[in-house]
C-alpha cells in the first residue's frame, strides 16, 4: 500500500538494498520496509550448493571416458557476485529478473571440466578408470587456488567423482581383457598352487631326509659319547689298576725292605750267635783245657800207681753201697774162679733199694 513493500530473507541469503543507486542496507537474514518505486533488492544465496556434473573427456591414448561427479560451492563475497551477475529480485520478491543466477553453477562446472580435462588428458584409459581419487585431489587443489573462483567471490568446498566410465565397446574389450587376465591369473594360481604343493612336498622330503640325517648324526654322537665314556671308564680302571699295582709294588718294596731288614737283623743275630758259639767253644775249650790240665795235674802223680791201689784209695772215701758195687764188680771179673756165690736176702734187699 502506497508503494511500500516489506521483505524478510533467511540467514543463508545475503540481501543488498539499493535506493537511487546507493546501497542503503546489506546483510544476511535482514527484514525491512522499503519504497518500491525507488528501491532495488539484490538477494545472493550464501549457503552451500551441490551441483552435479557429467562430461566426456579423452585420455592420452585417445580413448573417451565419461566423468560423472558432484561439486559443492558457496558464495563468500556476495557483493562481488552481485557486481558480476544480476541477482535482482522481481517485484514478487521470489524470482530473479534475469537468468544470471543460473549461470554461476555452470561457470564453476566449466572450470572443473577444464581442470579435469587437463588431468585426464595426461592419463591412459586404465589410469583414468582406477585413479579417480588422484584426479579429484589435483582438480580440487587447482580449483581452490584458481583466480576465476576468486574473481567470482565463490569458494569450492568439495569435489567428488562418482564414476569414470569408458565407452560401451571399450568397456566390453576391457572386460574381456580383464576376464582373460583373471582366467590367466586363475591358471597361474593353479599352476602356482601345484608348484607350491610340489615344492612343499620336496621340502617335506628334504625335512624328512634332514631329520634322518640329524637322527643318524645324533646316534653317531651318542655312540661316540658312549665310546668316549667307555674309554674314560677303561682309562679310569687302568689308572686304578696302575695305582693298585703301584701300591702293591710299594707294599712289596716295603715287605722286601722289611725282609731285608729282618734278614740283616737275622744275619747280624746269627753272626752274633756264631760269635757267641765261637766264644762258648773257646770258653769250653779253655775250660776243658783247664780241667784237662787240672786232671793231668791230679792224675800225673797217680800215673805210676797200681789200679788196685787206686781203688783202695778211692774206697776209703766211698759210701758202703759204692764199695758193695765195687765188690760185685770184682766178683764178676773173677767169676771163673768162683764155684758158688751165696747172697743174703738183706743184701739183695739193700741193692734193690739202691736201684730204686
Amino acid at each position: 500500500m502506497f508503494g511500500i513493500g516489506y521483505i524478510k530473507v533467511d540467514p543463508t541469503t545475503f540481501v543488498l538494498h539499493y535506493a537511487n543507486g546507493q546501497i542503503v542496507r546489506k546483510g544476511a537474514g535482514l527484514s525491512f520496509y522499503y519504497l518500491e518505486p525507488s528501491s532495488s533488492i539484490v538477494a545472493v544465496p550464501i549457503g552451500s550448493h551441490d551441483v552435479p556434473f557429467i562430461f566426456n573427456e579423452s585420455t592420452t591414448d585417445f580413448q573417451t571416458v565419461t566423468v560423472q561427479g558432484q561439486l559443492t560451492y558457496r558464495v563468500i563475497d556476495p557483493k562481488k557476485v552481485a557486481g558480476l551477475l544480476n541477482y535482482t529480485l522481481s517485484t514478487d520478491r521470489r524470482t530473479y529478473v534475469s537468468e544470471d543466477p543460473e549461470k554461476l553453477p555452470q561457470r564453476i562446472v566449466n572450470l572443473v571440466q577444464v581442470l579435469t580435462r587437463s588431468q585426464v588428458g595426461r592419463m591412459t584409459l586404465r589410469q583414468a578408470l582406477v585413479e579417480s581419487e588422484h584426479i579429484v585431489q589435483h582438480v580440487l587443489q587447482a580449483a581452490q587456488s584458481s583466480e576465476t573462483l576468486e574473481a567470482l567471490g565463490v569458494e569450492l568446498m568439495a569435489l567428488s567423482i562418482l564414476a569414470v566410465r569408458p565407452t560401451p565397446e571399450m568397456a566390453k574389450a576391457l572386460e574381456a581383457e580383464a576376464r582373460e587376465d583373471l582366467q590367466r591369473n586363475a591358471d597361474e594360481a593353479i599352476y602356482a598352487r601345484r608348484n607350491a604343493a610340489v615344492e612343499q612336498e620336496r621340502r617335506i622330503k628334504e625335512n624328512e631326509l634332514n631329520t634322518e640325517i640329524s637322527v643318524e648324526e645324533k646316534k653317531r654322537q651318542i655312540r661316540e659319547a658312549q665310546m668316549d665314556a667307555e674309554i674314560a671308564v677303561e682309562e679310569k680302571k687302568r689308572r686304578v689298576r696302575e695305582t693298585q699295582m703301584d701300591a702293591e709294588i710299594a707294599v712289596e718294596e716295603k715287605r722286601r725292605q722289611v725282609r731285608e731288614t729282618q734278614m740283616a737283623a737275622d744275619v747280624a743275630l746269627e753272626e752274633q750267635r756264631r760269635e757267641l758259639v765261637a766264644l762258648q767253644v773257646d770258653n769250653a775249650r779253655a775250660e776243658a783245657d783247664a780241667q784237662s790240665y787240672a786232671i793231668q795235674a791230679v792224675v800225673k802223680p797217680l800215673a805210676g800207681l797200681d789200679p788196685r791201689t787206686l781203688l783202695v784209695l778211692a774206697a776209703r772215701s766211698a759210701d758202703p753201697q759204692t764199695l758193695l758195687s765195687m765188690a760185685f764188680q770184682e766178683i764178676a771179673a773173677n767169676a771163673g774162679k768162683i764155684g758158688q756165690l751165696n747172697i743174703s736176702p738183706d743184701l739183695l734187699q739193700s741193692l734193690l733199694h739202691r736201684q730204686e
